[in-house]
């Protein structure tokens, strides 16, 4: 079984995404998850490009990884000088990393336009910096840059590149598709191409400008690069770089080469969602392997045959790659999608109970008012465990009234008054709010919190809001989705209305009784 080298440039290359910064602390953190995860390089960034790539270098040297080399990235010396004196390759050196890897120029459109020397200066600069970090004892990476675009531009020179950074004693040539742009079958034939006539370890390191990194990656592998460049989650500059979340599923899975473990891939998925943690920011769901509905299932027709065998709809077992397959509820629903429901919320549903049927009813009437349960799960547990008898009623609404003050220049002020029974007992309070709504949660919490102060431990994490008809202007109909937590979980619940107020109300009335049921359950099975 072949063995393909993992390169991960997320502290560098997915460092320059827009939106993303990452901390010295961040990157550190990020260096230990993915050692655990078995990458074998891990670029820390461009030391003479900023103060906190240095940083991270000084610090890294401090951790105890088990298995992964870090690498300083850096380009080749500047034109003009001597390369023993030349600040970039000197930072690379001192970062103490054991591995570096270079950049130089493959496309003479960058080395007349940009580097402004003639291509045999540029031969001479790429060979005489690989040579230069050799004889300071590390091992070195070349970035053939835009090799692809310099390929298909002048094939002989490109060729000439690689050869130049194989005599400087260059470990591994990495063909870059820097621009993103190249496809496919340009990939395999380029790649085919150099293979027969460079004989050293290739590389590959693709962007995603034409969505066509993680393929351009594979098929690069196929035609013989061992060393893969990605980030985790793909991230990159512009539209991102290849995504390591599927190209190693992809390489061990379906290609059957050696990369990582098949204990190592289970922590794929947390490693995925760790790095979109610290950059605060919401997982891609929709990522395929490690995205929380790469393997869930909406469809009626497909729930049912999933039931039967997990295959017909599933390209692998989710466990492999440390996710889980999920049953979804709308309204193309079938029975099937309500009696799976049943089992992941621990409800004793038989598939012949007539209410199965009710149940399946009125969720499709309730989501053609625009009820919505896919990211509002504790809503539709309490709706099912209603139908069937099984919920107690924690609190009544006697009532409630939201007033809103503005005057000229100053804040508004919401207050919200409510009255609720619990038992035979009445509660009546008032709140105030940073809104109409915090107002009434605020309310309902310290009207409620007297009888069950566990409460005091859900908080409401997001809330949003939908307009779902845009026809009647500010009198169209909402849908309202609220996420809360407490110390051990999270919840979603939903409420409509052509009040906002009133959909609200729903919905934070729901997150309560989730609450409190589920606090129930958990005494009642200790």
């Amino acid at each position: 079984m072949k063995k393909i080298s993992l390169y991960d440039a997320t502290l560098r290359e997915g460092n320059q995404t827009e939106d993303i910064s990452l901390s010295v602390e961040d990157k550190l953190r990020i260096t230990v998850r993915l050692d655990d995860l078995g990458v074998d390089f891990i670029e820390g960034g461009w030391p003479t490009s900023n103060p906190k790539d240095m940083a991270y270098f000084k610090e890294v040297h401090s951790l105890r990884l088990r298995h992964a080399r870090i690498a300083a990235f850096g380009s080749t010396a500047r034109p003009g000088g001597a390369v023993e004196t030349d600040r970039n390759l000197n930072d690379l050196l001192r970062t103490g990393a054991p591995v570096v890897t270079i950049f130089g120029k493959t496309w003479d459109l960058h080395i007349r336009d940009v580097l402004k020397i003639t291509p045999d200066q540029n031969l001479k600069l790429i060979e005489q910096s690989v040579a230069y970090l050799k004889k300071n004892g590390v091992t070195v990476f070349f970035d053939a840059e835009h090799f692809f675009d310099g390929y298909r531009a002048h094939p002989s020179y490109a060729l000439n590149v690689l050869r130049s950074a194989l005599h400087g004693g260059a470990d591994c040539l990495v063909l870059c598709d820097t621009n993103g742009g190249t496809l496919p079958f340009e990939v395999q034939r380029i790649v085919s191409e150099v293979a027969k006539k460079i004989h050293a370890p290739l590389g590959i390191h693709a962007h995603n400008d034409a969505d066509v990194a993680v393929a351009n990656s594979l098929i690069a592998v196929a035609c013989g690069c061992s060393q893969v460049q990605g980030t985790i989650n793909g991230w990159g500059e512009r539209c991102g770089n290849a995504n390591l979340c599927s190209i190693i599923p992809n390489l061990k899975l379906k290609m059957a080469y050696d990369c990582i473990t098949d204990t190592q891939l289970k922590k794929i998925s947390e490693v995925s969602r760790f790095v979109y943690e610290l950059a605060n920011l919401p997982p891609n769901k929709h990522q395929p392997f490690v995205g929380s509905s790469a393997f869930a299932h909406k469809a009626g027709v497909h729930v049912n045959a999933v039931k039967k065998r997990a295959a017909t709809y599933e390209h692998i077992e989710p466990e492999q790659v440390g996710n889980i397959r999920r049953i979804l509820v709308s309204d193309q629903a079938g029975r099937a999608n309500i009696l799976q429901k049943a089992r992941d919320f621990h409800i004793d549903l038989a598939s012949h109970d007539p209410v199965v049927q009710d149940i399946l009813a009125e969720l499709k009437e309730l989501e053609r008012q625009g009820f919505q349960f896919e990211g509002a799960e504790a809503s539709f547990e309490l709706r099912m465990r209603t139908a069937m008898g099984m919920q107690k009623r924690y609190f009544d609404l006697v009532g409630f009234r939201v007033i809103i003050e503005k005057k000229q220049d100053e804040e508004p002020l919401s207050e919200a008054t409510i009255m609720v029974r619990v038992g035979g007992a009445v509660e009546h309070t008032a709140a105030m709010g940073k809104g109409p709504v915090n107002a009434l949660d605020n309310a309902l919490r310290k009207a409620l919190e007297k009888f069950y102060p566990q409460l005091a431990h859900a908080v409401l994490v997001d809330y949003k809001v939908r307009v779902l008809t845009g026809a009647q202007g500010t009198a169209s109909r909402v849908r309202v989705l609220i996420e809360t937590r407490d110390r051990s979980d999270s919840w979603g619940t939903v409420g409509v209305s052509d009040n906002i107020i009133e959909a609200s109300w729903q919905a934070l009335t729901d997150s309560i009784t989730y609450k409190l049921l589920k606090d129930e359950l958990h005494d009642r099975t200790g």
